[in-house]
């Protein structure tokens, strides 16, 4: 088992649930924690060498840069800007999905992971 593989698919697969539970409840914490989260991911797969490290690498960075004036605007109290904060947030959730669909991908095609 590729244990690098499963801590960065971890932190993404975190990311992703905690930007889905700031739909739910709009709270600048959980914006903060999926925020910080999905740095951290950012951060692991910069090392990354695999077949399709460039794409996990930019579906992470696409995330990072919704995330981050999602929660500058939430922390700031802009509330009249709440559409706007959950349409990045939703743009960050697609994100998430499209870097676990690229790493399920990149799963099948490894022939190390059998």
């Amino acid at each position: 088992m590729n244990w690098g593989k499963v801590i960065y698919i971890f932190f993404t697969l975190m990311s992703l649930t905690t930007s889905v539970s700031y739909l739910f409840e709009h709270n600048v914490v959980t914006l903060f924690a999926a925020g910080s989260i999905n740095l951290v991911s950012t951060i692991l797969k910069l090392g990354v060498r695999n077949l399709l490290s460039a794409e996990l690498l930019a579906g992470s960075l696409v995330a990072d840069l919704h995330l981050l004036p999602a929660f500058l605007m939430a922390y700031l109290g802009d509330t009249e800007q709440s559409n706007l904060i959950v349409g990045l947030v939703s743009g960050a959730i697609i994100a998430n999905v499209y870097t676990l669909v690229i790493s399920i991908v990149e799963s099948a095609k490894t022939k190390e992971d059998f």
